[in-house]
């Protein structure tokens, strides 16, 4: 199995190194070939893994691969730990990312016009992107196969950096250039805090392998540390909050969401990317792998819940309001990623893993489909000039249709089990911030159904396009395009109906994820469901289905019958609205506080150290002083031979008076 999981990871690096370094040579063709080939086969070889965990033939797998430095006793090293969740995490990646690499082929087809005629960065921008994408992948395949902290951290580093990349594709937007800047930037803050807390394991755990420090974890759980003055803290709090920070700033939870919306500068294939399967996931991943350490930690747990339950409301509200496609879908994202957090915080791992799992399917879905929307219109990408598109695009209709369903957890569609287990579980937690975090994601139902449904109606029902010129050109986008909808349409409906009993309530994650008796909250859902189709009947008991069909109702109502309504909100409760059109002024008050600061103080030094210091004093000052020694000694020399003897009289007379004393 070694040569598998190297053949895994290294397959995609291997068509990023292909169509990065050789993407003249080998062209177009040659490129999206070589790295979507890549992708295609750590697909396959994903699948084979995970079947055979499903058949009970494969054994976890929790190996070092290269040694690459022992340091006082700390080995860091390549290792690979493959076990159910990693399986999970393969498949969802892989297939994922195969799906965009073949919609790029698509989507990209037409790259050069982006760029201007004389621009060297649009020269093989095509196979540069292939490129980038697969290189992606293998950094996130990096960060789920890691055994050890320090792989852990190069992947989440890679990842990072490649985002970077993508983001900021087109070079020649400055609005491209901000936002790749701006996550960048974002995420070293998240960083930040994750390094601290890698630093505190291997302080005090003495090691950066998984199943080492796991270990050790209840010898730890009553620790208490001192960080500054007398104050005691809890070694497992601090160490958890400080890598959920760096999950924070990944996965884009309040206060560190802000780069995530703006990642949409980017294409629409990468956005589907970071969005549904890589970047994003990987703090829910980190933490759910992580849960030998939360569970010793109700601070850092509730720390969670919170956080996540914040971020699923008023993230999600700020979707209502927006008329750009991919920011609807944006914040969509931004919501349901709250929702994976929650269920982190309330010790329903399994639950955050699923609904991670089935938002990658129907979440890539809606962004490729956003994205053939957008082809459709030319590139516009305002909902408000969109309308009656099912006539002309059947496939791209039919594929948002479940991808919407999916979203809200509509009954049978695969978001309804990952999202009513997540609801219920917070329901039945018993720790502190359950509460508002129940009342957050109830709440985030309707949220969800009415801004899904808004965009539903705005852009596929209606009269149609209000541009005549993208009207007459409208159709269905080419099959390269279509297909990998159809591809994500399929796990969008069914993957739920199918997996929900082993990996929510089965053994499936026995022995990989970690949760004390008094945390199982899962386990008391377990006891009320027995099969999908009871989870069906469940869910008609509980509130969260009917408030998803209230949204879907309301957004019908107001979007298709009386659109008057929609305007007399705005005007009416034009503040609130102002609030969440600006995003609760949160990119203001950074740009203020952060960047105007960081600016003022570099001004600061500038003028005070730079310029009066060091220009100032010392350079400037010390040619100064010279400049008035000069003069001094010029006075001196005054040219009369009786100053000069009056001056040798004087100073033998000093001389003089010196020996006598002495």
């Amino acid at each position: 199995m070694d040569q598998i999981y190297l053949l895994i990871v290294l397959a995609p690096l291997f068509g990023a190194i292909v169509a990065g370094f050789l993407g003249a040579r080998i062209g177009r063709a040659g490129a999206h070939w070589v790295a979507s080939g890549g992708v295609g086969l750590s697909t396959l070889l994903s699948l084979y893994v995970l079947f055979g965990f499903i058949s009970g033939n494969q054994q976890v797998y929790n190996e070092s691969v290269y040694v690459w430095m022992i340091s006082d006793g700390l080995r860091m090293e390549v290792g690979f730990l493959v076990d159910q969740l990693t399986a999970v995490m393969l498949v969802v990646v892989t297939f994922v990312s195969f799906c965009v690499h073949i919609y790029t082929i698509g989507y990209m087809a037409d790259d050069e016009t982006n760029w201007p005629k004389d621009s060297l960065a649009g020269q093989n921008s095509y196979q540069r992107f292939f490129s980038y994408i697969a290189l992606f992948t293998f950094s996130m395949l990096m960060l789920v196969m890691s055994n050890n902290f320090l792989q852990l951290f190069f992947g989440w580093e890679a990842v990072g950096l490649v985002s970077y990349l993508l983001i900021g594709f087109w070079t020649v937007r400055e609005s491209a250039v901000f936002a790749n800047l701006k996550a960048f930037l974002v995420n070293r803050v998240g960083d930040f805090g994750f390094i601290l807390g890698i630093a505190a394991v291997a302080m005090y755990f003495n090691s950066l392998d998984y199943a080492e420090v796991f270990a050790q974890a209840p010898d730890f759980a009553s620790t208490q540390i001192h960080i500054w003055g007398d104050t005691s803290w809890s070694l497992m709090t601090v160490i958890c909050i400080l890598l959920f920070i760096g999950a924070m700033g990944k996965s884009a939870q309040v206060p560190l969401h802000v780069w995530l919306p703006d990642s949409m500068e980017g294409p629409t294939p990468i956005s589907a990317l970071i969005h549904a399967a890589t970047m994003v996931t990987a703090g829910v991943f980190m933490v759910a792998r992580m849960s030998p350490l939360y569970e010793f930690s109700e601070t850092a747990l509730t720390f969670v819940l919170v956080i996540g339950a914040t971020t699923a409301f008023f993230t999600g509200l700020i979707g209502i309001v927006q008329n750009d496609i991919k920011r609807v879908v944006a914040y969509s994202t931004l919501s349901q990623l709250g929702y994976m957090m929650v269920a982190l915080g309330v010790s329903a791992y399994a639950a955050g893993i699923f609904h991670l799992m089935t938002h990658a399917f129907f979440k890539a879905l809606l962004f490729l489909a956003a994205g053939s929307v957008i082809i459709g219109m030319h590139h516009d990408q305002d909902i408000r000039n969109m309308g009656g598109i099912r006539k002309y695009m059947p496939w791209t209709y039919w594929t948002s249709l479940i991808g919407s369903l999916a979203l809200i957890g509509f009954p049978g569609f695969s978001g309804f089990f990952s999202k009513d287990a997540i609801i219920e579980a917070v329901h039945h937690s018993q720790i502190a911030g359950s509460g508002y975090a129940y009342a957050a994601v109830l709440s985030g139902v309707f949220i969800t159904a009415l801004y899904s449904f808004r965009m539903f109606f705005l852009v596929f029902h209606g009269e149609g396009p209000r541009d005549e010129h993208a009207k007459a050109h409208l159709h269905e986008s080419p099959k390269v395009v279509w297909v990998p909808l159809v591809m994500l349409a399929i796990p969008s409906i069914g993957i739920g109906y199918f997996t929900m009993d082993g990996m929510l309530f089965g053994d499936w994650f026995k022995d990989v994820l970690f949760v004390l008796p008094q945390h199982d909250t899962l386990g008391e859902l377990g006891k009320a469901v027995h099969g999908p189709n009871s989870m069906i009947a469940h869910g008609f008991m509980g509130p969260a289905l009917y408030l998803a069909l209230a949204g879907l109702f309301v957004a019908g109502f107001i979007y298709m019958k009386k659109p008057s309504i929609a305007h007399d909100i705005k005007t009416r409760f034009d503040l609130i609205y102002l609030t969440l059109e600006k995003k609760y002024w949160f990119d203001e008050i950074y740009q203020f506080v952060f960047a105007g600061g960081s600016r003022g103080i570099g001004k600061l030094l500038w003028s005070v150290g730079d310029k009066g210091i060091i220009d100032g004093l010392i350079i400037n000052g010390s040619a100064r002083s010279v400049g008035r020694f000069a003069d001094w000694v010029r006075n001196v020399q005054t040219g009369y031979l009786f100053h000069y003897a009056i001056a040798m009289i004087l100073g033998l007379l000093v001389l003089l008076t010196w020996f006598v004393i002495i």
